[in-house]
């Protein structure tokens, strides 16, 4: 349409206003990149994604941040089916001196899920920050895992969770939109986050995914180090994707 109206002319014109139209679609609708906190303490920040696209990494550097912010953390192991994933969280945790509570192996994630809160409750936690199983996206099972443990932390404590982040590995292309929906269907997604940003990948499939599902992106992970979790920021986003 713009081409149309004489408005581009040129191969810059053309990126220009691609940069341009990237940057309005990831800030239509629901597209607040800030945290939502509960209006008392502790929030609840539910952690969702199969395995692979980089959950644990990123509650770690969640952690880290948070901490450094002057928040009191607590990290709850709710992937108990994969003891790596127990063992990694816990190198974060103490890596960022935040509170850790686990589970036994095999264990039911949503007891998990329950004594975290109830511990972040007795330590005075602000914020409680739980990880949980990734198994492949069409599993069934695994979807009515996750209701259980949304359906627990609410019992638990009413209005949470406050965040269910989506983190999608933006490496993946368009299968992400296929994952996102999955999961949006079985737990009401709040926000997303695109991880592996520090390689080839573009991520441009973000655009997709905050259309597919109107909630905001929240970060992207650019690196392996606590330091490398960025807040989205469109407009940098955007620049970036056409950077050659």
């Amino acid at each position: 349409q713009r081409a149309r109206r004489g408005e581009i002319k040129s191969a810059a014109d053309f990126e220009g206003a691609l940069r341009t139209a990237v940057a309005a679609a990831l800030t239509s609708g629901r597209s607040d990149p800030a945290l939502v906190y509960a209006a008392a303490k502790p929030t609840v920040i539910l952690v969702l994604g199969v395995n692979g696209a980089g959950k644990t990494t990123f509650i770690g550097k969640l952690a880290t941040r948070l901490k450094r912010e002057g928040k009191q953390v607590l990290v709850a192991a709710g992937d108990t089916f994969r003891a790596g994933a127990v063992d990694q969280l816990r190198v974060w945790a103490e890596r960022a001196g935040v509170e850790f509570v686990a589970g036994a192996g095999g264990g039911d994630p949503a007891a998990v899920a329950f004594s975290a809160i109830d511990a972040g409750v007795t330590r005075g936690a602000d914020v409680i920050v739980i990880d949980t199983a990734g198994r492949l996206h069409t599993s069934d099972d695994l979807m009515e895992e996750l209701r259980k443990v949304a359906r627990v932390i609410a019992r638990r404590l009413p209005g949470a969770p406050h965040e269910s982040l989506l983190v999608l590995d933006g490496t993946i292309g368009q299968n992400a939109i296929a994952q996102a929906s999955t999961f949006a269907a079985s737990v009401p997604v709040t926000g997303i986050v695109v991880t592996k940003l520090d390689g080839t990948s573009k991520g441009g499939v973000i655009v997709a995914v905050h259309e597919a599902l109107d909630v905001p992106v929240k970060f992207v992970g650019v690196g392996e180090g606590a330091d490398d979790l960025r807040p989205f920021d469109p407009a940098r986003f955007a620049s970036e994707l056409f950077d050659r």
